[in-house]
């Protein structure tokens, strides 16, 4: 029974997201951008500052694996809790370099201007997709920090579910963070939080073979 909800809510929650999504970038993406600007510029930087929680989770995600290395290189196996890290460290990185290429592939422009005199909405009324466009003005879809916060929350959800509660205000934070500081627009959180916890779930669930003894 639980393994029949589970394969339930799993594309209904995608689902939900996608529609969440597409209504945004329909209604909400350009007023939600305005608002925040005009009600927000002056008073963002604590806001501002939660996206440092994914810098926290980059730096935990180097330290395990520089760990794993060490394991490895002695020769020893991971235990429970070691495949847990292990698992959650690969899930950010998977999620780190996917990211990546998607905001390559649907080049959007931001909501407002922060680097290199990019083109944006506030400032240019610019919104839409350039694919492939290329330059760090033309990354906004989907949220790089979103992404890699719910590949981490999504794997531990799967693996560790008493840290749901953590995992959940984590997410909420960083997209709240990200939403009143106007660096991402409404649907790119949305974005960003389906494809991490896609992958997050599939680093969580993969069937690793086992490895072959030494002759």
């Amino acid at each position: 029974m639980q393994a029949d909800r589970s394969r339930i809510f799993g594309p209904a929650l995608a689902g939900a997201a996608l529609g969440a999504m597409a209504l945004s970038l329909a209604f909400a993406d350009r007023p939600v951008a305005t608002f925040m600007f005009q009600t927000m510029h002056d008073s963002r930087a604590p806001f501002a500052a939660l996206g440092h929680i994914v810098d926290a989770l980059e730096f935990a995600a180097t330290l395990v694996l520089l760990w794993s290395f060490w394991v490895v290189a002695r020769g020893q196996k991971f235990g429970p809790k070691g495949q847990i890290a292990l698992r959650t460290c690969l899930a950010l990185f998977v999620a780190l370099g996917v990211k990546e290429l998607l905001k390559l592939a649907f080049g959007r422009t931001w909501p407002e201007t922060w680097t290199c005199g990019n083109p944006s909405f506030i400032r240019d009324g610019a919104f839409g997709f350039s694919p492939f466009h290329g330059g760090a003005g033309w990354s906004s879809f989907p949220s790089g920090h979103e992404t890699l916060t719910c590949a981490v929350a999504a794997c531990l959800w799967v693996l560790v579910p008493r840290l749901r509660p953590f995992c959940v205000l984590v997410v909420v934070l960083v997209a709240l963070g990200l939403l009143v500081a106007d660096y991402h627009w409404l649907s790119d959180i949305f974005a960003g939080g389906l494809i991490g916890s896609l992958v997050g779930v599939f680093v969580a669930r993969l069937e690793l073979p086992p490895v072959p003894a030494k002759t």
